[in-house]
């Protein structure tokens, strides 16, 4: 799989952003995030391999908060 590849459905990322705010989406957002969510993978992997595990839990993430 390579860095670049989109991980977001473009379509309804789109169609959530039109329904919640009537406006557009450019087509930039969907690689953008794909970034931030490799980043979020990335630091749950990493908590999943502090807790000696081999499954990355919802725990894992972030919380945003």
């Amino acid at each position: 799989m390579s860095d670049q590849e989109i991980l977001v459905i473009q379509s309804k990322v789109k169609a959530y952003i039109k329904a919640k705010s009537g406006m557009s989406t450019s087509g930039a957002v969907a690689a953008r995030l794909s970034d931030i969510i490799r980043g979020l993978c990335d630091q749950a992997i990493a908590a999943a391999e502090s807790g000696r595990r081999k499954t990355v839990m919802d725990r894992d993430l972030p919380s945003g908060e």
